[in-house]
């Protein structure tokens, strides 16, 4: 039920539907890949990463409620900032989550960060040390839809399918403002402040302004295309032209 209450407590960015905290998902996702590790199931054959769809959006597009039904459509985990964060911020989740990635994929972590960036050695901060090895292991322990935190600019482009999901502003803000039950002009002035630290972030983490359009496979206008069961499909679609043949490694 969407109470105030509930909306009071949302969070841009996040899915507004009520859930399990980033804590609990996170702690469930590593049991999964665990208990896959024991039972030899989760490495690829040949080293290869699974299959996985990166979603770059505007936060308030409402990306994550399309990712929760593309999860279901493909039988996908979803990965979103928060759950990303709270692993990165965690030493213990972080070096159990890398330690998986290790096992299965051993000196996959360099080479990655190598194809990434070159000979760059920009990786200044323990965040952002701590972020990339997170994305990574996210990325390699099982098909998944990562949502936010430019994932799709670091996993290996022939494993991933790079979707960014758009719409103009008053789109955000009447969507933002039916969410937290507030003014419409109140939720542009919260957006502006949301645009502006994903603006940060992304200078401060990849030492990027924008997000360029040949960095994605398709990009989608919620202006035109707005109901989610059906962007989901479309993106479902999009996934299986790309890789024509998906072997059962993608899970």
């Amino acid at each position: 039920m969407d109470t105030s209450k509930e909306r009071a407590k949302y969070i841009p960015g996040t899915y507004a539907k009520p859930g399990p905290g980033a804590a609990e998902i996170a702690d469930r996702y590593i049991r999964e890949w665990d208990q896959a590790r024991l039972e030899r199931q989760n490495a690829v054959p040949g080293g290869k990463i699974p299959y996985t769809i990166c979603f770059s959006r505007k936060i308030g597009v409402g990306a994550l409620e399309i990712a929760e039904i593309l999860g279901n459509m493909l039988g996908f985990r979803v990965v979103d900032r928060q759950i990303v964060e709270h692993i990165a911020a965690h030493a213990q989740l972080r070096e159990k989550t890398v330690d998986l990635f290790d096992e299965g994929y051993p000196g996959r972590m360099r080479e990655l960060l190598s194809l990434a960036f070159g000979e760059k050695a920009f990786i200044e901060s323990d965040y952002t040390r701590h972020l990339f090895a997170t994305l990574f292991s996210l990325g390699g322990l099982g098909s998944s839809i990562i949502v936010g935190r430019g994932a799709h600019l670091l996993l290996p482009r022939e494993r991933l399918l790079a979707v960014r999901i758009i719409c103009s502003k008053e789109y955000r803000a009447e969507r933002l403002a039916r969410i937290l039950n507030i003014e419409t002009e109140e939720a542009r002035g919260r957006l502006d402040q949301i645009d502006k630290e994903q603006r940060d972030f992304f200078k401060r983490t990849y030492s990027k302004k924008d997000a360029l359009p040949y960095e994605f496979d398709m990009v989608i206008n919620c202006d035109y295309i707005n109901k989610p069961t059906s962007v989901a499909q479309i993106i479902a679609t999009a996934f299986e032209e790309k890789f024509e043949t998906i072997p059962d490694d993608r899970r």
